[in-house]
This record gives structure tokens, C-alpha cells and sequence, in this order.
């Protein structure tokens, strides 16, 4: 059967039970430019690569602010996430007005979700092509939730979305163990590196990032270039001396038998 047979409709299932607009939404997010996140117990870092059509157009803004203690990066459409940021804004006012009270982190989430999953039920709608990383912090502690497509929604200690984010998946899972009672600059350090990964040789340069931070007595912002560019000069000092530091241990390796100094990648 023929996949086009029934991906004209949002609420349409195939044989095999899928609905391929939906996917299709969800391969939307995997176009899009790459974004980032971390937390540990009081930090939560959001990160991305600004990218732009042409060499005369400005980037794209990916990372919003939606109240002082939640923000957001996206990858996908990024029409569509204004208008969810947006949507996310004015819950986080209502709340507070009628409240007297920040937001629950979770509680907001799960209002997105909802309003998500209504978009893959309406054959007049078109699910939005835009997946969402959410960083937030209440009393509970420090959450980074993913927010897909189709409606679903996942609490991550580190997560990446967007085109080339499996290098920095790989980066974050050997390294998410420490992120727990990792100290704020550390976080980002570790969220350069992480988009540094996404780059595929590309020079890691402030101007082609954003990196923006919300924690414990630190309302959620955007960091400005300097800062983020004098923290990038002071991670190739550190890859430099790493690099030269691995040099001896490899030496040794060679020197033993070839059946084991043989990495998996040169295999």
C-alpha cells in the first residue's frame, strides 16, 4: 500500500496505525536548525544555532522568554513557535493574576500538550511543525521538558532536537551523570560543547549561538555575545590541553597489540 493513500488527512490512520501527518510534523522538527538543553538540581541551560537563509538576512529568533522563571527553545517552524510562546505567555499571566503565584512548570507543559494533540484530531487543522524544549523553575526544583508534535511530552536531564542533534545527544549522554550538581557555568560549558557538536566542523563562534540560563535566584535571559564568546575562548584552551594530555595515553595504546589499540570508529 502506498503511503500517500492516506497522508491527505490529519485524521486519517493507515492499516499499520500510523498517522503520517503527524510524522510528518515531526520530521519538520528534525529540519530545523538545533537546540539544546540541561539542568542540573538549581540551573537549567537552553541552547541553540542561529541560522540564516542568506548571508544577508539576520538569523531567526529560537530561544523566548515566556515568564521569569520558564523559557523555551525551539526547532522546526518558527511561526509556529512564536505562536506557541505566545500562547504560553499569556497562560503564565493568567495564572499569576488569578493566582497571585507562578506557574507550575509541569502544569504548563501539559496545557501545551493538550493543545498540541487537538491539532492531530481535527481534520481543519494541521498539527504544529515545531518541537519545543521548556526550562523552568518552581518548587518543585529545576525541570527541561520536550514538548513533540503530536501531543506527547517527555522531562529530560539533558535532551537535544533539531538537524544534526544525535552528536549532541552523544555528547550529553556521556556526560549527563555529572550535570545533576554541575555549577551554572558549567552547564554552559557543557552547552557549547554540545552545539559544537551539531556544527560538523564549523567554527563554534558567538555570533552562530545563543545560550540562554534560568536558575535559582537568576530569572530566566539570554546571554549576551561577549560573554558567550569569551566563554568559547576559554573551552579551546581547555580542548587544547585535553588533545595534548590524550597524546601520550594514545602512544602507549599503539605500542601494544593492534587487535586492541584499534578504535571502533577506525574498524
Amino acid at each position: 500500500m502506498f503511503r500517500n493513500q492516506y497522508d491527505t488527512d490529519v485524521t486519517t490512520w493507515s492499516p499499520a496505525g500510523r498517522l503520517f501527518q503527524v510524522e510528518y510534523a515531526m520530521e519538520a522538527v528534525k529540519q530545523g536548525s538545533a537546540a539544546i538543553g540541561l539542568r542540573s538540581k538549581t540551573h537549567i541551560v537552553l541552547g541553540c544555532v542561529n541560522k540564516a537563509n542568506s548571508e544577508l538576512s539576520s538569523h531567526q529568533k529560537k530561544i523566548f522568554k515566556v515568564d521569569d522563571h520558564i523559557g523555551v527553545a525551539i526547532a522546526g517552524l518558527t511561526a509556529d513557535g512564536r505562536v506557541l510562546s505566545r500562547y504560553m505567555r499569556n497562560e503564565c499571566i493568567n495564572y499569576s493574576f488569578t493566582y497571585e503565584s507562578p506557574l507550575p512548570v509541569g502544569r504548563l507543559v501539559v496545557q501545551l500538550a493538550d493543545k498540541a494533540q487537538v491539532c492531530t484530531q481535527r481534520s481543519w487543522k494541521r498539527p504544529y511543525g515545531v518541537g519545543l524544549l521548556v526550562a523552568g523553575l518552581d518548587e518543585s526544583g529545576a525541570h527541561l521538558y520536550y514538548n513533540c508534535p503530536s501531543g506527547n511530552y517527555f522531562e529530560y536531564q539533558a535532551f537535544a532536537i533539531g538537524s544534526r542533534s544525535q552528536a549532541a545527544k552523544t555528547y550529553l549522554e556521556r556526560r549527563f551523570e555529572n550535570f545533576a550538581d554541575s555549577s551554572r557555568d558549567d552547564l554552559v560549558k557543557d552547552a557549547l560543547m554540545a552545539i559544537r557538536e551539531t556544527l560538523q566542523g564549523e567554527t563554534l563562534k558567538s555570533s552562530i549561538c545563543t545560550i540562554a540560563v534560568v536558575g535559582v535566584g537568576e530569572s530566566f535571559h539570554i546571554l549576551d555575545q561577549e560573554t558567550v564568546e569569551q566563554m568559547i575562548n576559554a573551552f579551546d584552551i581547555v580542548g587544547e590541553q585535553e588533545g595534548s594530555a590524550a597524546e601520550p595515553d594514545a602512544a602507549a595504546d599503539q605500542g601494544g597489540s593492534t587487535d586492541e589499540g584499534v578504535a571502533p570508529m577506525d574498524i
